[in-house]
């Protein structure tokens, strides 16, 4: 599942939605013999300081490699999954194309993703990124694809409402009995305050079921993913403990069938104790729902085992040539994955723009490389990071897990279960549980 804040919306450039051809990839020349490279996920005109950065980051990387010709293409979203497969089956894909996580072993497995092995060691900085986020990339011990940005799952949650519900901000939950407690006490303020908020639609619930599970130290499918394991004890206490702060405490409020944007409006507007997300929902709390970073803070995910996680990166078109495939690691080498400068972390300017600095993700690089990263995001951080510092001390204790495959066909099924359960008080969790088993198991079994 997709968060909010490391993908940007973007809008289609007219000759994309004309011609899918114009999308493309490139034979790799240009006048002038350079070598020409597609890439796709460039900011619309629209986001201007976002548009602005991007363009500023092609141009440095050109003058630094006069023999390669980025041209850049914003699309509408990143990726579109009802075309992205057409794209790459046809040949329309541009040379250098961002992917979810969950796209890596699926791209591989339709052969079409270039393989990036024998050129990886020319990418200086792929030595320094997180072991867990290249892993995903790699399919059978071959590489097919960067990571660019990861995010994992925490506990959002209102400072203020903690001080007035007589909790202390700086000690939030770390168990799901703690969260259970929390969530009451924060109810009982009134007002229509809410002390918990879960999703329930829009496949949006069985995203955080997923999450909820693995933070029980559970799993949603087999390791040779061929069986659901949802008929555990750990997934029916994730369904029971929502159950009773539903229906027993009366602390996640009567309206349920909710979706990351409601949520984030009554987080925003100061009727939330506490919501599940990733810490780039924070700068939209403020920017865009009325909220305040000094209230705002995250935790990990309470039951201290695992947290989902999730990102993006790129991959190649399996038609590239050997020259632009070289071109397209330096281009992400200057682009995402130089500690401390360009698009994603050039801190300096994102600070002079007003932009966010010292949320606790993405945490892309390790050793050396994430010091010095760290290093210059303190140095310009414009957001309260003491806020954040038990969300990224919690972190390292979990177990970090990606989304199953076949995620959103899982979610939906997923979706189901978590609505019945917050909108019917006697719903039965077992027959819930034994039905979503059944379909994920035919999920599975359909490939």
């Amino acid at each position: 599942m997709r968060s909010t804040g490391f993908r940007r919306t973007l809008i289609a450039l007219s000759a994309c939605s004309l011609a899918l051809t114009a999308c493309g990839g490139s034979n790799g020349d240009s006048a002038g013999g350079k070598t020409r490279i597609t890439v796709n996920c460039m900011p619309p005109k629209s986001a201007k300081v976002d548009r602005k950065f991007f363009e500023e980051d092609i141009a440095s990387f050109e003058k630094q490699n006069p023999d390669i010709d980025v041209v850049a293409h914003d699309a509408f979203p990143c990726q579109d999954p009802k075309t992205f497969d057409a794209k790459l089956a046809g040949g329309q894909m541009e040379n250098v194309f961002y992917t979810y996580f969950t796209d890596a072993r699926h791209v591989v497995d339709i052969n079409q993703a270039a393989d990036l092995t024998p050129y990886v060691e020319e990418l200086k900085s792929y030595p320094t990124l997180q072991k867990q986020l290249r892993d995903i990339y790699t399919v059978d011990g071959k590489v097919y694809g960067i990571p660019r940005t990861g995010y994992s799952m925490g506990l959002i949650y209102n400072r203020e409402l903690f001080e007035k519900a007589g909790l202390d901000p700086d000690k939030p939950p770390m168990t799901w009995e703690e969260v259970r407690a929390d969530a009451k006490k924060i109810a009982a303020l009134g007002a229509g305050t809410v002390g918990y908020a879960d999703y329930s639609a829009q496949n949006q619930g069985g995203w955080h079921f997923t999450a909820e599970l693995y933070a029980q130290g559970g799993d949603v499918i087999s390791a040779d993913g061929k069986k659901a394991t949802i008929d555990t004890p750990e997934a029916r206490a994730v369904l029971r403990n929502l159950h009773d702060m539903r229906w027993v405490d009366d602390s996640m409020g009567s309206k349920q069938l909710l979706v990351i944007n409601d949520a984030q409006q009554m987080m925003g507007s100061g009727k939330l104790g506490m919501y599940l997300a990733a810490p780039d929902n924070i700068p939209i709390l403020v920017k865009e729902k009325g909220g305040n970073y000094k209230d705002l803070a995250i935790a990990p995910m309470p039951g201290g085992k695992g947290t989902l996680i999730g990102g993006d990166g790129y991959m190649f078109q399996k038609k590239d040539t050997p020259a632009q495939i070289r071109a397209g690691l330096k281009w992400l080498d200057h682009m995402f994955l130089t500690p401390g400068k360009g698009y994603l972390g050039d801190y300096v300017r994102a600070k002079k723009n007003d932009a966010p600095v010292g949320l606790p993700e993405p945490r892309l690089f390790t050793g050396a490389a994430d010091a010095k990263d760290q290093q210059v995001k303190k140095a310009n951080a414009n957001v309260p990071v003491d806020n954040y510092q038990t969300f990224l001390d919690g972190n390292q204790k979990l177990r970090m897990k990606i989304e199953p495959p076949h995620a959103q066909q899982i979610y939906s099924v997923l979706d189901g279960t978590v609505s019945a359960v917050l909108t019917k008080k006697d719903a039965d969790i077992d027959q819930l549980i034994e039905d979503a088993s059944g379909k994920i198991d035919s999920i599975l079994a359909r490939g």
